[in-house]
């Protein structure tokens, strides 16, 4: 039973585990479709995401590259309406006083764009400036950039990098960071023509504070701006650059035409964005390194965890409700299945699918079968069972009755009427108890009364040639037992142990009950055998019987094990001169009519306890069966 109790355990186990691999299966088929749904989800939003930084750094570049414009563009009027309006229509000579106030005019209107207005002969004297201020002593104006730029291209305006404004003292010891525009203009003096060249200062403020707003991103991305040779003109780490600490790849940048272009600097991968500024030549370039790209993914990817997680917790309750679904008909049959096995009597459960519902109707189908089967097995084993017994009982030898007649038949013949009258007697209640109704199954107590009416014949018979004992313990007299188990056992003690003793001859019955077991034995003081005699008498049936009944104790042992199970029977000890021990070993199972039809009409498929009040191996309801002989 403990065997059958783990197989269904385990059978339980794996249809859970059916439950549990649909589920699996489920969730995994769903989890890849999850996961490849949200990989190709959000590629396409971080691709997306990547392109809209891009475009909006674009953006920003042109609108920054059009702001720069249109602040060149207004120093660039400027310029124009200097040289146009006062320079070229004033005679430096007479008319000095109207370029100063023109000069004037034009930078009150402009002064928050600029620093300074300044007019050069070509030879670098200054011929007018506007405010007017101090120029400091010897500033070498020719050796100037932009003095050079001018002179050397006179039909170009040229706008330098941002340097501090070294030509004017405004005796405040003040110095401004400035970018000069310079082109080469007419001057006239005197009537005569000259070259010359128009200085304007833009302050370099306007496009720094520009140029600061559109680097506050705080995202790892950033803004610079070059002229058309590399040379810096704003960068947020230009000390830095400068004094070789940093690196910029402005040169490379200068050669971009207008566009993004992936780059690998300074070991970091990044995205350029180039927009060129007019009239100058400027490159103002938005850098983008791919670590700005995660940062602005990360509430992207902080939403699709959420969304990933949510998703997944959905599929795990989605799968548990398709798993039980699937899985609830099985588990149910499975259970309706096994409470069959278990002994009870359910109705198969027929439920679910088609293909459950058909496979319930099979089992039933199949049990009710194997039901109407099993009952023509027991029908079958109980005839095969007492066609046995009665073809052992029917082996007894009737030599014991002829004797016993001749005996009787002598004591009337001799006058002995009254040992006659208690033979007689005694042979009536031996036969009496020994046909007992057809019965197979009789009490200890009838099975003992039985064995002293056999001795009592056979002391008469043997004229007393030895003693008999009967020790029995009470408790035993309304136990189960076989009959004809004692006679036999007692015969061959008389035959083979004490026949021929002279009178010294000793026979034993004892009777115990021992946890629940009643154990019968029949000592006797013969001539006894060796071991490997006594190892014999119950497992080789082919041996013969000198005399006595024939009956032997092989046949005993059958028949016990028969009604008991295998674990029970005979068991013999003798030793040379010692003499002979048989003991039966049987369960103490109380007689009631019940339990005797029990025992007789078999027990393969019948009741497997019986309560007793006999010790504690039947008291407690214990199970004794065994090989599926047992009760």
């Amino acid at each position: 039973m403990g065997k059958n109790k783990y197989l269904k355990w385990g059978i339980k186990l794996e249809l859970r585990g059916i439950q549990s691999t649909i589920m699996a299966v489920f969730s995994l088929i769903s989890f890849s479709v999850l996961l490849i749904l949200g990989f190709t989800i959000y590629t396409r939003f971080s691709a997306s995401a990547r392109q809209e930084i891009i475009s909006g750094t674009q953006r920003l570049a042109e609108q920054s590259g059009e702001y720069l414009e249109d602040y060149l563009m207004d120093m660039r009027r400027v310029s124009d309406s200097i040289y146009y309006n006062v320079i070229k229509e004033n005679d430096f000579s007479t008319q000095a006083k109207d370029i100063q106030q023109g000069m004037n005019l034009l930078y009150a209107a402009n002064r928050e764009n600029l620093r300074s207005i300044a007019v050069y002969n070509e030879y670098g004297s200054l011929m007018a400036a506007e405010p007017v201020v101090l120029q400091k002593e010897d500033p070498n104006i020719t050796k100037q950039g932009w003095y050079e730029k001018a002179m050397g291209e006179l039909e170009n305006m040229h706008f330098s990098t941002p340097h501090i404004q070294n030509l004017f003292d405004d005796g405040a010891s003040r110095y401004y960071w400035v970018i000069s525009l310079s082109r080469a203009v007419e001057l006239t003096s005197h009537g005569v023509p000259r070259t010359g060249v128009l200085l304007v200062d833009m302050d370099y403020s306007g496009i720094e504070r520009l140029m600061r707003q559109i680097n506050e991103s705080g995202n790892g991305q950033y803004f610079y701006l070059c002229d058309s040779d590399g040379q810096l003109i704003y960068h947020s780490r230009q000390i830095q650059i400068y004094n070789g600490i940093g690196s910029e790849n402005s040169r490379q940048a200068a050669g971009y035409k207008d566009g993004v272009y992936d780059e690998y600097f300074a070991g970091e991968r990044r995205k350029v964005v180039v927009a060129t500024v007019s009239y100058t030549g400027w490159k103002l370039v938005g850098v983008i390194p791919y670590s700005a790209f995660t940062y602005g993914l990360f509430n992207l990817r902080y939403f699709f965890g959420i969304f990933m997680l949510l998703m997944a917790m959905m599929l795990v309750f989605v799968n548990r409700v398709v798993s039980v679904r699937i899985s609830s008909p099985i588990l149910k049959l499975n259970d309706s299945v096994m409470s069959y096995e278990a002994g009870e009597t359910p109705e198969i459960y027929i439920g679910g699918p088609r293909e459950i519902r058909h496979l319930g109707y099979s089992i039933q189908t199949s049990y009710e079968q194997i039901d109407e089967l099993m009952k023509e097995i027991v029908r079958e084993q109980n005839e095969r069972r007492k066609s046995e017994l009665d073809a052992l009982q029917s082996q007894i030898n009737p030599h014991f009755l002829y004797n016993t007649l001749d005996s009787i038949i002598w004591m009337v013949e001799d006058g002995r009427n009254d040992g006659a009258s208690f033979m007689i007697t005694e042979l009536a209640r031996f036969f009496r108890i020994g046909l007992s109704k057809g019965r197979t199954v009789i009490t200890v107590k009838e099975e003992l009364q039985h064995a002293k009416s056999y001795m009592n014949i056979q002391k008469i018979r043997y004229k007393n040639a030895f003693s008999v004992v009967f020790d029995i313990d009470p408790a035993i007299h309304s136990c189960c037992t076989a009959k004809l188990v004692l006679q036999p056992i007692l015969e061959n003690a008389i035959n083979y142990g004490v026949s021929g003793m002279d009178g010294a001859g000793e026979i034993k019955v004892a009777g115990r009950l021992e946890e629940g077991i009643v154990r019968l034995a029949v000592q006797d003081n013969g001539i006894g055998m060796v071991e490997e005699e006594a190892s014999l008498i119950l497992t080789d049936s082919s041996r013969k019987q000198k005399h006595g009944s024939g009956v032997g104790l092989v046949n005993v042992n059958k028949r016990i094990q028969i009604l008991f199970g295998k674990e029970y029977g005979l068991a013999v000890a003798s030793e040379p001169d010692e003499g002979t021990e048989v003991s039966i070993r049987i369960p103490a199972v109380p007689y009631t009519e019940e339990n005797r039809k029990v025992l007789e009409e078999g027990n393969l498929f019948g009741k497997e306890e019986f309560l007793s009040p006999h010790g504690s191996g039947a008291g407690d309801g214990s199970r004794w069966g065994k090989d599926g002989q047992g009760l």
